[in-house]
């Protein structure tokens, strides 16, 4: 068995380059680059201590903000991925953010202004659950728009995410694939469970039958905008405790690449006593 990718390996071998053209048909949502299950649990622990630690030199410094965005076809796992992982974070400095439908006030201004209003300030992590891409995604995907409208956004977001970068802004976007199968799988187990049949509705059939559409309108954002200043990675997610490892891992190699400091002291407190 070759060795299990690790460290910047891993986070190289998700993240999709500038200019790649991405087709979903070759990423294996069950792949596990040689981790198994049995062993995941130290090495997630692992990742999620060391999260806290920079989330908390993060603060102190107060020089990055930092913005992670989820997105991925229903039950992908985003909702997972933020219990789970960003749970490491203390809330104090880091606030989640879903994306639903528009309400009118946003219908009333750009499409980016509910993104642009609610990223993270300096010294705090955002995430967002959905976020601005949704407006190359869904709706694309049922024709709310017209095609020279959503056509032009690739280039608009683009732009957008070079500004919050220039400004200090360190973006982390996650695309969590899944399986066709396993969609099937959840959905199943969260119209079985009475604990989890309030989340199932059935649109979520209707929207499953636009699993190609949906997929098509996927490969294109993440070819199109997958920059350097904003990657995106491909994350297979049929595995639930491997999409943790892989995101709270990219996470932690990301944040740790700005070197974060605690502040230095006060001169004048070297040698004071507290009575």
């Amino acid at each position: 068995m070759a060795p299990a990718l690790v460290g910047s390996a891993l986070r190289d071998r998700l993240r999709v380059a500038p200019g790649d053209r991405v087709r979903l048909a070759r990423h294996r949502p069950d792949e596990t680059f040689g981790h198994v299950k049995a062993d995941a649990g130290p090495v997630i622990q692992a990742g999620l201590d060391r999260l806290t630690t920079l989330q908390e030199r993060i603060w102190a410094e107060g020089r990055h903000a930092v913005l992670i965005v989820l997105q991925g076809i229903d039950t992908a796992g985003k909702d997972g991925a933020i219990g789970h992982v960003m749970s490491a974070f203390n809330p104090q400095g880091c606030t989640v953010t879903g994306f639903k439908a528009p309400t009118p006030d946003e219908l009333a201004h750009d499409y980016l202004w509910r993104v642009h209003r609610v990223v993270p300030a300096r010294g705090t992590i955002g995430i967002f659950n959905r976020s601005h891409y949704e407006d190359v995604l869904v709706v694309r995907v049922h024709d709310l728009v017209p095609r020279a409208v959503w056509r032009q956004r690739y280039n608009e977001i683009n732009a957008f995410e070079q500004l919050l970068a220039d400004g200090g802004t360190t973006i982390i976007k996650f695309f969590l694939h899944i399986s066709p199968d396993e969609q099937r799988r959840r959905l199943q187990a969260r119209l079985d469970d009475p604990t989890k049949r309030w989340k199932f509705q059935r649109a979520d059939l209707a929207e499953r039958t636009l699993w190609p559409a949906y997929q098509a309108a996927y490969e294109d954002a993440l070819s199109r905008c997958s920059t350097r200043a904003a990657p995106w990675y491909v994350i297979p997610a049929d595995h639930k405790w491997f999409r943790d490892l892989a995101v709270a891992e990219i996470v932690g190699q990301t944040l740790a690449d700005l070197k974060p400091r605690y502040p230095a002291a006060a001169p004048d407190l070297a040698g004071l006593r507290v009575e």
